[in-house]
């Protein structure tokens, strides 16, 4: 624990993680958003972190959800621990050259490891990498991403996918609030051994997915 990078201590025993996406009332009323802005919680329900997400208002409008942005997260204290990079890449299954990725940075200016889209006709899939660019995970998400109101499962599995070691999932929060305030919910589960810093770029995986 001694050599973790400073502010993951939060997640060195946890092995349940929920984001929350914080929406105010004026734009849940007006049906525009301003820059997202996310609690990530304990399986109790304590804040661990917040996230914040900069993008420039012309990415927003015009290529979400696939707009590049840079997600900051911080500890309680305020100081960023995490720093999760996506460039604006083509979301196409004809372009596989041009699949989604994201950098994950703990301490920021430090690489954690990395999250890349793999090519696939109808299932989306999604590679963990350590800092190294060595494949670490896989993620494997179901042919409806979606779902009508029922929970979103993507599973990970270890390398030679086969072996389910824990999961991602977008939880459907109800009609009002999917509707009307477009928030996001979502929880993952890995082991409690998971090194801290793949738990890391598990979260900015979420935030790719």
């Amino acid at each position: 624990s001694h050599n973790l990078p400073p502010g993951l201590e939060y997640l060195n025993q946890l092995d349940q993680i929920i984001i929350h996406q914080q929406v105010e009332l004026l734009e849940a009323i007006l049906g525009t958003e301003t820059s997202s802005r996310y609690e990530i919680k304990n399986p109790l329900g304590q804040r661990v972190y917040f996230a914040v997400e900069e993008n420039g208002c012309l990415d927003r409008g015009l290529c979400a959800p696939l707009r590049a942005f840079t997600m900051h997260i911080a500890d309680p204290s305020g100081r960023e621990v995490i720093r999760v990079t996506r460039p604006l890449r083509c979301a196409c299954c004809c372009c596989p050259c041009l699949l989604q990725q994201l950098e994950v940075q703990s301490p920021p200016g430090t690489i954690a490891g990395y999250v890349v889209q793999n090519w696939h006709p109808f299932l989306p899939k999604f590679t963990i990498q350590n800092q190294s660019k060595e494949d670490v995970l896989k993620i494997i998400g179901p042919c409806a991403t979606c779902g009508c109101f029922e929970d979103v499962d993507f599973e990970v599995k270890a390398l030679n996918e086969m072996t389910t070691i824990g999961k991602i999932s977008k939880y459907w929060s109800g009609f009002v609030n999917n509707v009307f305030t477009n928030t996001a919910n979502f929880g993952i589960q890995v082991p409690v051994d998971l090194d801290v810093r793949i738990k890391a770029v598990m979260i900015g995986a979420c935030f790719l997915i």
